[in-house]
């Protein structure tokens, strides 16, 4: 008697209601700001975020600086492991970052004190729905009016009109990019070149009011990670130098203060080879229908042709929805990932398909993102590694 060989179901793709949703109002970056401002004396900005109150505040942002990069490394940051329990009010947990975790849509969060479907910087590129082009939202390329694009105050600009002294401590050459005229002006802008200088300076203006709001930002963590990977002395270097910086700062702290060191996303180190990525420009499958491909190599926007949207994502679902979380725009936009609302104007910046990375890989574009694609640490996504931020805090 023939016996047949069992038919195994197909694996099903991943539930795009799976993915870990940013805790937005109550333990995102985009909460923290309207939190310490409320705790001195905007009232009307309060979240379901849970901080003292401090009448002096400095953030300090650390560009790449993960929840689980900063616990997996306590000897090269033996001050900031020393801060793992105050995380988020002494609760020892983090914060999310918001989707999708990369700098241009954090820094959005936090100046603005709105999520991405607010303010509207949804990824490192997106389609520019009045030009169809891709925009990319850290370079500010092509150009487009910034206050078009992102129309909201920012916090600092709400607390410098409401008598706060504030203030943001940073690179020079920081001073006027569009990024920052609309996710983190307000008050004064000092350019400072080194860290050492930024931390005393930020101390310095901590001082200068009875209700002060200072930020100051520091990048290379995030720029060794992506360049060497978190796997590399490189790396490791930058952040022993970020835990100096950070113990340098507490140690100047006047009085009535609280220091929030935080960050902007995490990191993930994917291997180099066709199994962990995904080269679109050599993918003819992924290719179909396509448009346009924006976003990053773990967290894509992908624009489809008139009429091919359906099409792109029942592929996109087939060939990568194993490893990714693929969704439509209208089911991103359901299940909470951008916010809990997205305006109109953001909408269509919102990739017909959203592919979000679940496993270690990512799809890469080798011919036209040579730079991004050849980069060793990535983010983007909404897993632990890449979305866990800290909120450590120092009191005086």
């Amino acid at each position: 008697m023939a016996h047949t060989a069992p038919a195994w179901p197909e694996p099903a793709p991943l539930d795009p209601l799976t993915a870990p949703v940013p805790q937005y109002g109550t333990g995102s970056l985009a909460d923290l700001l309207p939190t310490i401002v409320a705790g001195q004396g905007l009232h009307e900005l309060a979240t379901g975020m849970e901080l003292a109150p401090a009448d002096r505040a400095c953030v300090f942002l650390v560009d790449g600086l993960g929840w689980e990069l900063l616990r997996a490394h306590p000897e090269e940051a033996p001050f900031l492991t020393s801060l793992l329990d105050s995380s988020c009010n002494g609760t020892g947990r983090p914060l999310t970052a918001g989707f999708p975790a990369t700098t241009a849509t954090s820094l959005a969060s936090v100046g603005t004190g709105l999520p991405p479907g607010a303010h509207g910087l949804a990824g490192y590129t997106c389609q520019d729905p009045a030009t169809g082009a891709l925009m990319n939202q850290l370079r500010w390329q092509p150009w487009t009016d910034p206050y078009v694009w992102q129309p909201h105050p920012t916090v600092f600009q709400r607390a410098h009109a409401a008598g706060i002294h504030t203030c943001q401590v940073s690179a020079p050459d920081f001073a006027t990019t569009p990024l920052t005229k609309v996710a983190l002006s307000g008050g004064t802008f000092h350019g400072r070149l080194s860290g050492e200088e930024r931390m005393d300076l930020a101390a310095e203006q901590l001082a200068a009011g009875d209700r002060s709001l200072v930020y100051t930002y520091y990048s290379e963590v995030d720029g060794k990670g992506h360049r060497y990977g978190i796997d590399s002395d490189a790396w490791r270097g930058q952040l022993q130098y970020v835990d100096r910086l950070a113990e340098r700062l507490a140690e100047q702290l006047p009085p009535r203060s609280a220091l929030y060191i935080t960050a902007d996303h995490g990191m993930i180190d994917i291997p180099f080879g066709p199994e962990h990525r995904i080269d679109f420009d050599e993918d003819w499958e992924l290719r179909a229908g396509v448009r346009l491909l924006g976003g990053e190599g773990r967290a894509r926007h992908v624009y489809a042709h008139p009429g091919a949207a359906a099409d792109v994502l029942a592929i996109w679902r087939e060939v990568v929805g194993e490893q990714m979380w693929v969704a439509s725009r209208e089911e991103a936009i359901a299940a909470g990932w951008f916010g809990p609302q997205v305006d109109g104007r953001v909408r269509d910046r919102i990739g017909d398909v959203v592919a979000v990375a679940h496993a270690d890989m990512a799809i890469i574009a080798s011919e036209r993102e040579p730079g991004e694609s050849s980069m060793v640490g990535l983010h983007g996504s909404m897993t632990p590694s890449e979305q866990l931020v800290p909120l450590l805090e120092v009191r005086t």
